[in-house]
């Protein structure tokens, strides 16, 4: 069983290439349709995390309940917003979920939770790639993202690398059954609106 967690919606992007929020786009969970930030914050919650935020603005419909961690530093990519949720969190671990993976499942991120070693968070890999937007980081990562931050390389791929080098993350294979669960949504054929 992994230590308690907190579990992130990464929501700060732009979302330049969809032509419009993603966050408020049609999706579905469990047979009900909702606004994709929506159903992400669902998947979130059915993993049991000890705490629950959100990183970005603050946007319409966000329930009160919900902690909203704007981004310490802008125009830096998901790194900024991951570096802002690893400085904030009281936890051992945190869980990264981008708002623009919408066929991720619970069970996809329970089995990532089950992989994590004390101090180790898990990434998914295909085909040496890695995807670090349905990811947990440990708390120590925070140094790391630090220091990329300064040197202002944003991308996750090399952050991904480092902490695999310095043995705070595991990477975890990812079954071909499991792929779709991965797809992004980042235009705006990819959510399947016409154009």
């Amino acid at each position: 069983m992994s230590p308690p967690f907190t579990a992130v919606l990464l929501a700060g992007g732009k979302s330049r290439r969809m032509g419009q929020d993603k966050a408020y786009l049609p999706s579905e969970w469990k047979g009900a349709s909702m606004p994709l930030w929506e159903r992400q914050l669902a998947v979130l919650r059915s993993v049991s995390p000890e705490k629950l935020v959100i990183s970005g603005p603050q946007k319409q419909g966000y329930p009160g309940s919900i902690v909203v961690f704007a981004d310490e530093w802008t125009g830096v990519g998901p790194l900024g917003g991951i570096a802002t949720c690893l400085r904030r969190t009281r936890n051992a671990l945190l869980l990264v979920l981008a708002i623009d993976l919408p066929k991720i499942q619970s069970g996809f991120l329970k089995k990532l939770l089950g992989r994590c070693e004390a101090g180790r968070g898990v990434v998914p890999v295909h085909q040496s790639c890695f995807e670090p937007l349905a990811a947990i980081y440990p708390k120590a990562a925070l140094g790391v993202a630090l220091e990329q931050l300064k040197d202002r390389d944003y991308a996750l791929q090399h952050f991904i690398d480092k902490l695999l080098k310095n043995r705070l993350m595991i990477g975890c294979e990812v079954d071909s059954s499991e792929l779709p669960q991965l797809t992004n949504w980042n235009t705006p054929e990819d959510a399947g609106l016409a154009p």
